[in-house]
């Protein structure tokens, strides 16, 4: 049987304030439309996102897991996790392997903000973790990037990225047949982890012209 997989665009942004990660909504199992609503961006902590490509079970795992080794990490050191360490730690559990094919069939987003500022770290299935100014991971991450390197400046602000991330997703969305059925949006910053409204963005998409399904 065909596993469900979210064919996925995802993506990260570093900013002046922090960071912006985002994806689409769609899942897929083979050729069909499995679902319109699928949650593909996940709070690990108040500075710590995560976001997935990929079989939907293994993703979902590695959200629980990397949640739970933060708590640990918390209550045995009374502090935050840096950026780095999450995304060092992400690296390690996806090298030791697991999931349904006895590694974990995703891509990972791992992004959020502590003392040095905002990150945002790539993580592949092998474990190999990449940081960068911005990234995009899954089936429609081609497409993302040339909208991302078009638009991309090292002083982006909050509202720039947000901006930014929209239309990068939209641009996966016309092409990607694997992305699709509306977008998440969250915010990392000093302020902790935010979910930036439905309502919001489509307001942001209207006056850029873009037309961004909403769910029902």
């Amino acid at each position: 049987m065909e596993n469900m997989k979210t064919g996925t665009t995802t993506l990260g942004i570093v900013n002046a304030d922090g960071v912006v990660m985002a994806s689409e909504h769609r899942a897929t199992m083979g050729n069909i439309i499995a679902h319109k609503e699928v949650q593909k961006v996940f709070k690990i902590d108040t500075n710590l996102g995560m976001t997935t490509a990929g079989l939907v079970g293994d993703a979902q795992v590695m959200a629980r897991y990397l949640r739970a080794e933060v708590e640990l990490y918390k209550l045995k050191r009374t502090t935050d996790m840096s950026v780095k360490a999450a995304a060092t730690l992400t690296s390690n559990i996806l090298r030791r392997g697991g999931g349904a094919y006895g590694y974990y069939y995703v891509g990972l987003i791992v992004g959020g903000y502590d003392r040095e500022g905002g990150h945002v770290y790539s993580l592949d299935a092998a474990g190999g973790s990449i940081p960068d100014h911005y990234v995009s991971v899954g089936s429609g991450s081609l497409f993302a990037y040339g909208v991302l390197e078009d638009h991309y400046k090292k002083d982006i602000t909050l509202d720039e990225a947000i901006n930014l991330a929209i239309r990068a997703l939209n641009a996966a969305m016309k092409r990607d047949s694997a992305s699709g059925d509306g977008v998440d949006i969250i915010t990392i910053t000093k302020d902790g982890y935010v979910a930036v409204s439905q309502e919001e963005i489509s307001k942001r998409a209207s006056r850029m012209g873009i037309n961004i399904p909403h769910p029902n």
